[in-house]
């Protein structure tokens, strides 16, 4: 992969590490330094996850959201809970919209029909070892009949869809219920924005 150019950083190495699932590369560089100077060379290694979409599927007429829970290595590995309660993310495709990623892994993870989407913004969710940037979004849905079990069984998923009221799934974020970013920033989000958007997509 070739890094963007910046005047500030001279890469002098870059080697692939590890090409599986995910991708490792080992960077020799240097940095300029806040003093004026350049820092010594460093080796660092950077995780290439690939850029992903998130999505918080909101139903404003029921003033609901909906929720997925799955099993998760990551928590298993630190000790928490591994199946997390989250909101529907996916990885983008090479040169897929982060639009029409949500659009597709609500489907497939939700079985649900976005049809308005509301940009939050996109998130570095571990930069000092992972290129990863998230597109967050909330969506608009339709939250009648959703639930049950869901994804694909091809990538081994299953995915339990829930849909509770905003105010719950709230208490639950501030409670430390759902400690996964990947819900934790939509509904701290939705929490400040429920109001207007509520008015906003409730109006004819």
């Amino acid at each position: 992969m070739n890094e963007p150019a910046h005047p500030r950083v001279e890469v002098i190495t870059q080697k692939l590490v590890y090409d599986g699932f995910f991708r490792i590369d080992a960077y020799t560089l240097r940095h300029h330094t806040y003093d004026g100077g350049w820092s010594p060379e460093l080796r660092v290694e950077l995780l290439e996850r690939g850029q992903t979409a998130v999505v918080l599927p909101y139903d404003p007429e029921r003033d609901a959201v909906v929720l997925i829970e799955q099993f998760r290595i990551g928590a298993y590995a630190c000790g928490l809970e591994p199946w997390l309660t989250e909101t529907i993310a996916g990885t983008r495709e090479d040169g897929e919209p982060a639009e029409d990623t949500v659009h597709r892994e609500a489907d497939e993870e939700a079985g649900c029909v976005i049809t308005k989407l509301e940009p939050i913004g996109t998130f570095l969710l571990s930069p000092g070892v992972c290129s990863e940037a998230c597109a967050m979004f909330v969506g608009r849905v339709d939250s009648q009949g959703v639930g049950g079990i869901h994804g694909l069984a091809e990538e081994g998923e299953d995915i339990r869809v829930s849909v509770v009221a905003a105010d719950e799934a709230m208490a639950r974020v501030l409670g430390g219920e759902i400690p996964s970013v990947y819900g934790a920033i939509p509904m701290l989000w939705l929490g400040l924005n429920r109001e207007r958007l509520r008015s906003q997509w409730l109006t004819p």
